[in-house]
């Protein structure tokens, strides 16, 4: 293991040892009256999570002994995190802010752990204790904290405000949580094809035997000199014990209606998390549902990701095919001569799909700082054809013209070969397209371009037996193959954040830790450079959740075996 490597584990477990469970706190004498309990917490969220407070004014602070901040801008939770149970960065660490652990003295440090960064020795803070060290930055030994740590100006029905929700922070443990197992769901939605839906539930349960298999082996007497060594290599050496439970979710019917059978679910069996899903539609509804019920969702399947800046409960491989019509918008921003004077074209079908491509290129080349391109809507039923293509290229002569419509859109494609006026650049989705970008002409091929989401087929064939060998299939094709990868990723990174919780069940310190630990490399907790199936680049950095950033912009080879060559690198800037 590199130094560096060895350096973050040893930090990362230095930060963890003082996140224990501890005595729940009780909050009754803090609820500042005349407001309810609830008011009261939802006040205090505020504050910590977006510097606001109760009069909706920013809060105020000041950093480095004298700089006026506002709290809109040095948030708790931008250093603390979401769960209020601390950071790491750059060796610095922050520690837990919620109620559990202020609450309980920091009595040692392990003589194996000493370092300048360690948290100190100090009592249990007090209400009193509390609030001084946020207003003065000098806790109950009389340690002076970091000077980046703000020192708040507020007042004492504000300051009582925020310390009743820290005492609540990350108190009680998640539901779906055991002594003994952690309980998942996935869902799947019943316009999904049968052999998707059976690739999506046989990685997952292949996973959850193995998991399971192993921990009823490191409870018998011939497994213990396992497990001690596991137990040695773990920060959280409890979770090798711990069962992981399956429900799957099956929804049927119009998305409007799957919030009631998502709830109706979650009443009979909550669980911790959803992991996986699949759906050939929109995912909003799930979406939604585990924003509401504070669910994290990881990873599910789908082209039609929401796509939000704001949002916290889900995490997605990619934008979908969003990202193939944003990524094309700025291979076009970088490639096309004098774009900001050039007509850009796009004929979108009235589709999921289509509204998704077309959302991504459009929002994404008008931030560039470019006029919007010029739309001709395809309606459900209308055919595609050349004749159409042709009047719109000669009509508008634009530089570039994208086609955002699925399979039985190649005729008309190929239609544009022998036309004069005919644009150089023809872009095309190769996610709605499917199969059918392997049929292309090759008198087409010189000028249809595809926005490609993955690694390149012949550079990934080295992945195809890693995941095979691991998942212990070897019969999927097609979709079903590009699933089975996508689920072993998303139990691959389950496997290594687990441990990671070192017995915290919270749902908010799951996600946090995403993005908190995830490299830029790859997405192993401590195996930051591991490379996964599928995509050239997975990771998350804090708030983000979208794993892979980029695609390629690929053209087909001539002759009768075509290869996909690139014609951008894989994050398109």
């Amino acid at each position: 293991m590199p130094t560096c490597k060895v350096l973050f584990v040893t930090i990362l477990a230095i930060a963890l040892l003082w996140i224990q469970p501890a005595t729940a706190v009780d909050t009754k004498s803090s609820v500042v009256s005349p407001l309810s309990e609830a008011e009261v917490l939802r006040l205090g969220e505020l504050m910590y999570r977006e510097g606001i407070l109760p009069s909706g004014e920013p809060m105020k602070a000041v950093v480095k002994g004298d700089i006026p901040v506002t709290g809109t801008a040095f948030t708790c939770v931008g250093c603390h995190l979401r769960s209020g149970l601390g950071s790491v960065e750059g060796g610095v660490i922050t520690t837990p802010t919620n109620g559990r652990n202020l609450y309980r003295p920091i009595i040692a440090l392990r003589k194996q752990y000493k370092v300048s960064s360690a948290p100190p020795i100090r009592p249990a803070y007090t209400d009193t204790s509390l609030a001084d060290v946020l207003r003065t930055g000098i806790d109950p030994t009389g340690r002076r904290l970091n000077g980046v740590m703000p020192r708040y100006m507020l007042e004492d029905k504000d300051m009582a405000i925020l310390i009743s929700y820290l005492k609540v922070l990350s108190s009680d443990y998640s539901p779906g949580v055991t002594d003994t197992a952690i309980r998942f769901a996935t869902v799947v939605t019943d316009d999904v094809d049968p052999a998707d839906r059976d690739a999506m539930l046989t990685s997952l349960e292949k996973y959850f035997t193995y998991k399971n298999s192993q921990a009823a082996y490191y409870e018998t007497k011939a497994g213990r000199r396992s497990a001690r060594m596991a137990e040695s290599m773990l920060l959280s050496p409890e979770v090798i014990y711990k069962r992981l439970l399956l429900s799957p979710w099956i929804v049927k019917g119009a998305p409007e209606t799957w919030r009631s059978q998502l709830e109706e679910y979650y009443r009979k069996e909550p669980v911790f998390a959803l992991l996986g899903g699949i759906t050939k539609g929109e995912w909003r509804p799930i979406h939604q549902f585990c924003e509401d019920r504070r669910v994290p969702c990881l990873f599910p399947i789908t082209d039609s990701p929401v796509i939000s800046d704001t949002d916290w409960y889900t995490l997605y491989f990619s934008k979908g095919l969003y990202q193939e019509g944003e990524g094309t918008a700025r291979y076009l921003n970088r490639t096309v001569e004098a774009a900001r004077e050039k007509t850009i074209v796009e004929v979108v079908r009235d589709s999921p799909e289509g509204r998704s491509l077309s959302r991504g290129f459009q929002e994404t080349w008008q931030a560039l700082g470019h006029r919007p391109a010029a739309t001709i809507t395809l309606k459900k039923g209308e055919r595609l054809t050349a004749a159409l293509l042709e009047k719109v290229t000669a009509g508008e002569k634009p530089a570039a013209l994208l086609v955002w419509d699925g399979q039985g859109a190649l005729t008309a494609l190929e239609g544009l070969a022998g036309q004069a006026m005919r644009p150089d650049r023809v872009f095309v989705s190769s996610s709605y397209l499917g199969e059918e970008i392997w049929k292309v002409k090759e008198e087409a091929r010189d000028f249809i371009y595809l926005a490609y989401p993955f690694r390149l087929p012949g550079d990934e064939a080295q992945y195809t037996n890693m995941v095979e060998s691991f998942m212990g299939i070897r019969n999927f094709q097609g979709s079903s193959l590009v699933i089975l990868k996508k689920m072993y990723s998303a139990v691959q990174v389950l496997s290594q954040a687990l441990p990671g919780l070192n017995g915290n069940y919270y749902r908010d310190y799951l996600l946090d830790l995403f993005g908190m630990t995830m490299s830029t490399g790859g997405m192993g907790l401590w195996q930051q450079d591991e490379v996964y199936p599928l995509y050239e680049r997975l990771s998350f950095g804090p708030g983000q959740r979208y794993a892979s950033k980029g695609c390629y912009i690929v053209q087909l080879t001539r002759g009768p075996k075509p290869e996909l060559v690139r014609r951008s690198e894989w994050v398109i800037h």
